[in-house]
């Protein structure tokens, strides 16, 4: 089996590439540990994505094909604000499934890479771990009796894309890091853990929250395409006037939940679930170094608790929520920064603050520096006057020229990352980089 590219990792940077490379006439296989694609969008219910509002966007098709499809199914629809992104993650699956179909890309579900073969010259293939095996049919010499046979799949490739979100392939190489499996909470930003409340009264729910809260920067409300869409937010830090702070204090006090519990909350209605609100928390408080299993199985354990509490929270005190119930937990934690790759070019804050320009960008944008924390007052969002773009070299391997990572992983500082893991961003750099491949295909 031989292929143009083949991608590990079918999450938003993955398909991105695969989509893209696949409507190029590249020969790809993309590579998935789970049986669905989507990674944080779907495993990880990350779900707005969030706005990026440049004018001069480039290798912004995939998104855009994306949002238009999953509306022609009732999955997406566009805020007042501009944002295409709100999208249903459940109907995200099917439509990207059915992307990869159209662009002719295989696609290997519940699948992970064993090792890498390469030589001096660079990345020659893969082979599959032992459980990923294809069974085939033999005949006995006489012809008379069959029998199934295990044969270790052995695939090559011109190019390989680490899309694991952790630089997977990367630390199987033993390739350099900027930090690889090194863990100091100074510069890691704290996980979540998303989940979905279903049977909520959103009419009822929307007339409170827009009612008790006139910051219109936090909390919104329309009707769009016959359903409701609403936003809000709350922290535990002080410097901003918070509407729902006393609703959350008495949760506290009633020990319905606890401070801990109170520490970042957001949510979003969902395109296609008119009685059902995603959330983007509860934020886990304290270090959980992601590399731990331990750390990070308690943090499942721990914020599934915090859930818990949560949703009995908000059926109490939140007009709407009487008769809501959870619906849906996220597979995984909301990882916002785990390794990141020593590739070609490191990008740093520097370059993004000054909007240094490039000969290869493969994203342009001007989202905010955005770090979270669970320290009151030192979480950052910090919007920049300008737009800013990203070279291809932070892409790429520094040792083998067949080798690329994108996504979380790229190789930049923590600050310039912290501004780049967004969803629409990785899309770009997914597009961007199979273009890149196409054209040195040529």
């Amino acid at each position: 089996m031989k292929y143009d590219i083949i991608i590990a990792g079918g999450g938003t940077a993955g398909c991105a590439c695969a989509y893209t490379a696949g409507k190029l006439g590249l020969k790809v296989l993309l590579i998935e540990k789970n049986s669905f694609l989507g990674g944080t969008m779907t495993s990880g219910l990350v779900t707005p994505a969030m706005n990026i509002g440049v004018k001069n966007k480039i290798n912004n098709t995939f998104f855009e094909t994306l949002m238009k499809k999953l509306h022609d199914i009732g999955g997406q629809i566009t805020y007042p604000d501009g944002n295409i992104g709100w999208f249903n993650p459940e109907l995200m699956k099917i439509t990207l499934d059915d992307m990869m179909a159209e662009s002719d890309v295989e696609v290997f579900f519940n699948t992970s890479i064993k090792e890498i073969v390469r030589d001096k010259h660079g990345i020659k293939g893969v082979i599959l771990n032992n459980e990923n095996t294809n069974y085939i049919d033999t005949i006995d010499n006489d012809n008379t009796q069959f029998k199934n046979k295990i044969l270790s799949l052995y695939i090559e490739t011109k190019y390989l894309v680490d899309g694991t979100g952790d630089a997977k392939i990367f630390e199987n190489l033993n390739l350099e890091f900027l930090n690889k499996n090194n863990f100091d909470s100074k510069i890691f930003q704290p996980v979540n853990l998303r989940f979905i409340m279903s049977s909520v009264d959103i009419k009822s729910f929307s007339d409170w929250i827009m009612n008790l809260d006139s910051d219109r920067q936090v909390t919104t409300s329309y009707t769009i395409d016959g359903q409701i869409h609403l936003s809000t937010a709350y922290t535990w830090d002080k410097d901003k006037n918070w509407a729902l702070a006393p609703v959350f204090q008495a949760g506290i006090e009633e020990e319905l939940i606890t401070d801990e519990d109170s520490n970042y909350f957001q949510i979003f209605t969902i395109p296609g679930m008119p009685d059902s609100i995603a959330f983007n928390c509860p934020r886990v408080v304290g270090d959980v170094n992601i590399f731990n299993k331990v750390d990070y199985s308690n943090a499942l354990i721990e914020a599934r608790k915090s859930i818990l509490r949560l949703s009995k929270f908000l059926n109490k005190k939140f007009t709407g929520f009487k008769d809501a119930y959870i619906s849906s937990i996220a597979n995984s934690l909301g990882v916002r920064v785990s390794n990141r790759i020593k590739g070609r070019y490191v990008y740093t804050i520097d370059d993004l603050k000054s909007g240094k320009k490039f000969e290869n960008p493969c994203l342009i944008s001007d989202y905010p520096i955005d770090v979270h924390s669970t320290k009151d007052g030192e979480s950052i969002l910090e919007k920049q006057n300008i737009e800013y773009m990203l070279p291809i070299e932070s892409l790429m391997s520094d040792k083998y020229e067949n080798l690329f990572a994108i996504g979380r992983c790229i190789s930049a500082d923590f600050y310039a990352q912290a501004a780049l893991r967004i969803i629409p961003a990785c899309f770009s750099m997914g597009e961007g980089l199979a273009k890149y491949i196409s054209k040195n295909l040529q």
